[in-house]
């Protein structure tokens, strides 16, 4: 008796054999990962730059503006309609726009948070409620082999899947320094093409799985064209380190918890705690690992906010592995605007600031100084504005507060300070302040 062959379909409704040779492992990990490829379509409003500019503000009082719009590649990282891009592919748009290797599943899609300096943005789909997505797994950050096969996979124009091999060239050469922009020296290399329109999609390994994602092709011609066969890519160290500081699990949905996980691991590994968190009066401790949350094995950070706050009023029991022996310990979540509020600004600094609005920007200013407090040591005054928190510009004054948390009494903040002037104007200075 004959049995019948496996087979699959391909994109084009082609009906191809599971055993046939042409069906590589190559090919079985590119239809492994490609459902989680995206397309992204930007449009953002930016200054028109012509003669009649100024002109044209004399007259009406405004900036005259023009829509640019833009392409780029991402991938989903979470069933839930999470997914991963460039940062330049999204910065300062207006409206995202969303396609899958099909092209007829479109979805506009919000930017939840990004990181400018290491390049890397979050996104999460407009999707129906229930609808879940396929995601991609991620390599541990130290499993790379110099000279194996990875594949860079995209959706540059909204075309279909754009796929292109090679092997890792080089890893990533240095550590990134502290403030310090990232560049080549810091990404992964390869000899697989990438080009524009790839920015954002994955960079895979054999196994299907995020290895980096795909930033830039090396462009060094004296006539400025890029060079064939150099590409670069955002190692997952790098993508991992960047999700931990945009997506703090410290507080999940307005609620705080008070302990950082590490993202893309499995089980879920504690790496950083709070002093006087609810987390730190659990009994949690770095190198903890989470087993259960409630009864339920959070698979992701995002499932695991998710158990967190599904009865934020009530103790969340928690189950954690602990040098080869299992705990339960049970936390109580409290409100993040409990904490972090004006009252511990002044409590560190001794400022009671009034937050303004000036474009997309927050500005606080002084409305009074405690005396003898961190702020009046440092010369702060009333009606001076400040800008920025160690050069990191506070979006409220929530976001302020936070800033100040996790310092020790006696640390160091640098304020960015604006001065008003007799004649109207206003100087920049900065302002050391020892936090009480």
């Amino acid at each position: 008796m004959l049995l019948a062959a496996a087979a699959v379909t391909s994109a084009h409704g082609a009906t191809i054999l599971q055993d046939d040779i042409r069906r590589d492992a190559t090919v079985r990990v590119i239809e492994q990962v490609m459902p989680s490829v995206v397309n992204i379509h930007t449009e953002t409003v930016v200054p028109v730059q012509d003669p009649f500019e100024a002109m044209f503000r004399g007259y009406y009082g405004q900036q005259p503006t023009d829509t640019v719009t833009s392409l780029g590649s991402g991938v989903i990282i979470d069933e839930n309609g999470f997914l991963l891009t460039n940062d330049h592919v999204v910065r300062r748009a207006r409206r995202i726009g969303v396609k899958f290797n099909t092209g007829t599943n479109l979805y506009e899609a919000t930017l939840i948070a990004s990181d400018a300096r290491r390049d890397v943005a979050l996104l999460k789909l407009n999707s129906r409620p229930g609808e879940k997505f396929r995601p991609i797994r991620m390599a541990r950050e130290d499993d790379l082999l110099l000279g194996e096969t990875v594949i860079a996979l995209g959706n540059p124009f909204g075309l279909g899947g754009s796929v292109s091999r090679g092997i890792l060239s080089s890893k990533s050469r240095t550590l990134p320094t502290e403030g310090a922009p990232l560049d080549i020296p810091n990404w992964l290399q390869t000899d697989a093409p990438i080009n524009a329109g790839n920015s954002g999609g994955p960079l895979i390994n054999l196994r299907g799985e995020l290895i980096g994602l795909n930033v830039a092709v090396a462009n060094l011609s004296p006539d400025g064209r890029p060079i064939q066969g150099i590409g670069f890519a955002i190692p997952i160290r790098l993508v991992q380190e960047a999700l931990g500081d945009i997506l703090p699990s410290d507080v999940v949905k307005s609620y705080w918890f008070g302990a950082r996980v590490k993202v893309g691991s499995y089980p879920l590994v504690i790496t950083s705690v709070q002093p006087g968190s609810p987390a730190d009066r659990a009994g949690l401790q770095v190198n903890d690992t989470i087993m259960q949350v409630n009864g339920t094995v959070p698979r992701t950070i995002f499932e695991f906010g998710d158990l967190l706050t599904a009865k934020p009023s009530a103790d969340v029991n928690i189950t954690l592995r602990r040098a080869g022996q299992t705990e339960d310990v049970k936390v109580r979540l409290v409100h993040e605007n409990s904490v972090f509020n004006a009252d511990l600004i002044r409590e560190r600094l001794g400022l009671q600031l009034d937050p303004i609005r000036r474009g997309n920007t927050t500005l606080f200013v002084v409305k009074d100084v405690t005396r003898r407090s961190a702020g009046a040591r440092a010369g702060l005054q009333p009606n001076m504005i400040i800008a920025a928190v160690d050069e990191q510009p506070p979006s409220d004054i929530k976001s302020f507060a936070k800033m100040l948390k996790d310092r020790r009494a006696g640390q160091r903040v640098q304020l960015s300070v604006l001065v008003p002037l007799r004649s109207g104007f206003w100087r920049r200075a900065t302002a050391e302040l020892e936090l009480e």
